[in-house]
């Protein structure tokens, strides 16, 4: 487990703790060896001056002092290393989730990452500041008492000595036999998430069906299978437990009867004896501690294992050499991408000139936001390529192409803070000035006037204090203070009333001027607004040129145009 704990934590963060184990096991062995003192303690006590014992008593509390010192220092650094580790941990778990491809993020890894980030990091980073010291303890103050044993009388050295492989071979029978038990506990847990999370995401349904007073049964039968799942581990684990009690209880009956016989022949002396015996109900203690430490470490170890293969999970990979892309055009070169086995894009070819507006358009599922996801290297595609300003965007770094591009999409997702605090996640060093410039050509300053706290109203998380208009206003402000050279826009207007429909398309005019952009458009004005419409179909270019020319060819584009307008005229 310490080996796992290493390659989770890498080598800058690995170094502490090994200064951390270093220590403990030497307050471990000094513990262990100044038991050895014990020896000339009774000797003298059960000799003929028993005035002669205080000399190796002083010895002995000074030996314990120093034991204590070493035990003080090394939990000491223990709980601080903990800390800092978890700082760490949790940047690395957060910088390597945010180079993940975005179809990682399948619907069964939101309970998943959430138990992990949460409860799960805590769990195994638990074991450097409340674990990992009673666990070298128990397994090294042991070894070196039986090491003491061994140099007092080789017999009853041999006896002690016969424990260890039992007791090792007690707790691996207990790993295997609890392994299933505690993987089905911590799935059951992961779905039992999922379970809450959807539950808490369902109120508006099951309140506008009346049902907000009937249990929710997918809820109610997951917290069931977690109860079940939790007893069959607990039950998984007594068997174990009795078994380590039984070995250690066995091993001292044998040493005590061992002792005595020799101490009755005459072949040692009545102070080894009682050395070896207060020695062993020594070692009982730590060694009873290890069913208690195993069931936790256990469950350190599983969490560990399911965060080294989070953080093993390949990221999309940055180039060695990165580019500059010295101009500002958009082009997909034969573009096919899958997903889940399904080819979602299949040879799209698609160019988009420095400054031009692109608008697709097309049924629903046709692969349109995908372009989106591709172009702003959200995916990778599995063969053609995606080209900004000439270079290849796998071969422009992240953050340099991240600071060529807004994106505005339909569904905004506000962090929990102020206004003021999520605009500026566009640029976080602009000027006040520039902040409020951009604020009202998005007319948020209308939204930011009315509010009390004004820009430093709180938006809730998600920004659920704000109404979707809102949130949007928010976004194409934040686009704005970017401002980046080629902007993404998924159709943001189309679950908008008409005020803030006007507010936001005069917004979002402002920041496409000048810009290159590729657009989602559900909206005829927004398509009419554009140099060049594609029409998307089953993941092809069925059609492309610019509105008129679409139109005059009477094919798909001209009977999507005419069912806009029909519903459009609908009352």
């Amino acid at each position: 487990m310490i080996r796992t704990l290493f390659r989770v934590l890498g080598d800058r963060y690995a170094r502490p703790v090994r200064r951390t184990v270093a220590l403990m096991t030497a307050a471990a062995i000094v513990e262990g060896l100044s038991y050895a003192l014990l020896v000339p303690v009774l000797r003298s006590l059960f000799g003929s001056s028993p005035h002669d014992a205080w000399p190796w008593l002083a010895v002995f509390a000074a030996a314990i002092a120093v034991c204590a010192v070493l035990r003080y220092i090394s939990d000491l650094s223990g709980f601080r290393v903990g800390t800092t580790l978890l700082r760490g941990v949790y940047h690395r778990l957060g910088d390597h989730l945010a180079r993940l491809p975005l179809g990682w993020y399948d619907t069964a890894r939101v309970g998943e990452v959430s138990v992990l980030a949460g409860q799960g990091v805590l769990r195994a980073l638990s074991v450097i500041a409340h674990l990992l010291a009673p666990l070298i303890s128990a397994c090294v103050t042991p070894l070196t008492t039986v090491a003491v044993m061994l140099a007092l009388d080789w017999r009853l050295g041999l006896a002690a000595l016969a424990a260890v492989p039992l007791v090792v071979l007690v707790h691996r029978w207990t790993g295997r036999a609890t392994a299933a038990a505690d993987e089905e506990r911590a799935a059951r847990d992961r779905d039992a998430t999922d379970r809450v999370v959807e539950y808490l995401q369902a109120q508006p349904v099951l309140r506008a069906g009346g049902r907000t007073t009937e249990r929710f049964h997918l809820l109610d039968a997951s917290l069931q299978r977690v109860e079940r799942s939790s007893r069959r581990s607990a039950r998984a684990v007594v068997p174990g437990a009795l078994g380590l009690t039984f070995t250690v209880q066995a091993v001292f009956t044998a040493l005590l009867v061992l002792g005595a016989h020799l101490a009755l022949g005459g072949q040692v002396g009545t102070a080894q004896v009682l050395t070896v015996l207060v020695l062993a109900a020594r070692c009982a203690d730590p060694l009873l501690s290890l069913g208690h430490l195993g069931g936790r470490l256990r469950g350190a170890r599983a969490e560990l294992a399911r965060l080294e293969t989070l953080l093993d999970t390949p990221p999309l990979p940055e180039p060695r050499r990165p580019v500059k892309p010295r101009r500002h055009d958009v082009e997909f070169d034969s573009v096919v991408f899958r997903r889940d086995g399904r080819t979602v894009l299949d040879g799209v070819s698609l160019t988009v000139p420095q400054g031009q507006r692109l608008a697709v358009v097309g049924p629903s599922g046709a692969g349109k936001t995908t372009l989106l996801h591709l172009l702003a290297r959200f995916h990778d595609a599995d063969s053609g390529a995606v080209r900004l300003g000439g270079a290849d965007v796998r071969a422009v770094g992240t953050e340099e192409l991240m600071s060529r591009i807004a994106v505005v999409f339909q569904d905004v997702y506000l962090f929990e803070g102020t206004i003021e605090e999520n605009v500026r996640l566009g640029r976080p060093d602009a000027t006040g000035s520039e902040l409020r410039a951009a604020a009202a050509a998005a007319r948020l300053d209308e939204v930011v006037d009315r509010l009390p706290g004004g820009w430093q109203t709180r938006v809730g998380e998600g920004g659920a204090r704000l109404s979707g208009g809102e949130r949007q206003r928010v976004s194409i402000a934040r686009a704005l203070l970017k401002d980046a050279p080629v902007v993404l826009l998924d159709e943001v207007t189309s679950a908008l009333d008409p005020v803030n429909e006007a507010a936001v398309n005069e917004g979002i005019e402002r920041l496409l001027r000048g810009r290159t952009v590729v657009m989602v458009a559900h909206r005829l004005s927004t398509v009419e607004r554009a140099d060049r419409v594609a029409f998307l179909d089953g993941g092809r270019i069925a059609e492309q040129g610019d509105h008129r020319e679409l139109l005059a060819r009477g094919g798909r584009y001209a009977a999507f145009w005419s069912d806009a307008l029909t519903v459009a005229s609908r009352p």
